[in-house]
C-alpha cells in the first residue's frame, strides 16, 4: 500500500456525527441562512444593476436596487476612454496577470515550504519563529508600507513588478494558514513515507502538498484578491508597468460625469475575484471540514 492510499484511508476513516434536528428546526435554520445569503448578495446585485443604469437612475433618490431602463451606454463610454489611452489596455491586463500569477504561486510555494518544518519538526528557535509569525499578523499594511518601500529601494526593485510581488510573498498570512493546516496532518503518514524510502522532498510533494490542497487553494484565493486589487502606486511609476486596477482608478477619477463608467469599473474589479471564489469554494469548505484531523 503506497503513501497516498494510506492518506486517503486515514481521511475517509474519520466520521462526522450529525445531531438530530426536528423539521421545524431545519426549516428555521434554512430561513435564517437564506436571510444571511440575501443580505450578503445585496452589494453584488446592486453593483451589477448599477452598471446597466442610465445616469438618471444612478442619481435617483431613494435608490432602487433593480434597473428600470437598462442601457449599455456605460460600457460604451468605458470602451471609448480605453481606446483613447496612449498605453494599450492589453498592456495593463498583461501586467496584472503577470503580477497576480507570480505573486500567488510564490506565496503558496514559499508559505508551504516554510510551514512544513515549523509544523512537523522541533528545532531551536522554532517556537520563537511561530510566535513572531502570529505577532506579525497584527501589523496593518499601512504600518509596513514605509519599511517595504525602503527594502525595495535598497534592493533596486522600485518601479519593477517585484516591488508589488515580493511584499505579498513575504507576508506571514500564508505561512500562518499553511502551518495551522499542516499541524493537523498525522505524523504517522510522514513516517510511513520515510520507511518506504521517500526522501524529505518527496514526502513534501507526495504527502504534504496533496493533503494541503484545500488550504493552498484557499491561500490562492486570498493572494489573488490582494494582488488583483493592487495598484502599485507607491512602487511603480512607469505607465507601461502599471496594473489594470490603477488604469481603472484613473478612469473613474474624472468626476461626477463618469459615475456610470465608475459603476462598470466596480463591476469588472468585483466579478473576477468573485468568479475565482465560486469556482474554488468547495475546497475552502473542505478546509473547514478536515480541520479536525489530529496526530
Amino acid at each position: 500500500m503506497n503513501v497516498i492510499q494510506k492518506v486517503k484511508q486515514s481521511i475517509n476513516s474519520r466520521k462526522f456525527t450529525r445531531r438530530n434536528r426536528s423539521i421545524g428546526g431545519d426549516l428555521g435554520l434554512m430561513i435564517l441562512l437564506g436571510g444571511f445569503a440575501l443580505f450578503s448578495a445585496y452589494p453584488l446585485l446592486y453593483a451589477i444593476n448599477n452598471a446597466f443604469k442610465p445616469m438618471s437612475e444612478i442619481f435617483l433618490f431613494p435608490p432602487k436596487l433593480f434597473v428600470q431602463n437598462p442601457t449599455l451606454n456605460n460600457f460604451y463610454d468605458l470602451s471609448t476612454i480605453i481606446n483613447n489611452s496612449w498605453v494599450p489596455f492589453s498592456r495593463y491586463i498583461f501586467n496584472t496577470l503577470l503580477i497576480t500569477l507570480l505573486g500567488t504561486f510564490g506565496t503558496v510555494l514559499l508559505g508551504t515550504m516554510a510551514a512544513y518544518p515549523l509544523a512537523k519538526y522541533k528545532f531551536p528557535g522554532s517556537q520563537v519563529m511561530s510566535n513572531i509569525i502570529v505577532y506579525a499578523l497584527m501589523f496593518n499594511a499601512s504600518v509596513t508600507a514605509i519599511p517595504n518601500y525602503i527594502i525595495m529601494s535598497k534592493l533596486g526593485m522600485v518601479n519593477t513588478y517585484w516591488a508589488v510581488i515580493l511584499p505579498v510573498i513575504g507576508s506571514t498570512l500564508g505561512l500562518y494558514l499553511m502551518k495551522n493546516f499542516i499541524v493537523q496532518i498525522p505524523m504517522a503518514l510522514i513516517e510511513s513515507a520515510k520507511i518506504d524510502g521517500a526522501s524529505e522532498i518527496r514526502v513534501f510533494w507526495t504527502v504534504i502538498i496533496p493533503l494541503c490542497k484545500p488550504a493552498w487553494i484557499t491561500l490562492c484565493i486570498l493572494s489573488f484578491q490582494t494582488l488583483w486589487g493592487a495598484t502599485g502606486g507607491n512602487f511603480i511609476y512607469s505607465e507601461n508597468l502599471k496594473p489594470i486596477s490603477y488604469s481603472l482608478s484613473q478612469i473613474i477619477g474624472g468626476g461626477i460625469a463618469r459615475t456610470g463608467v465608475a459603476s462598470v469599473v466596480s463591476l469588472i474589479m468585483m466579478i473576477v475575484p468573485v468568479t475565482v471564489f465560486v469556482i474554488s469554494q468547495s475546497n475552502v469548505i473542505e478546509t473547514m471540514a478536515t480541520s479536525g484531523m489530529k496526530d
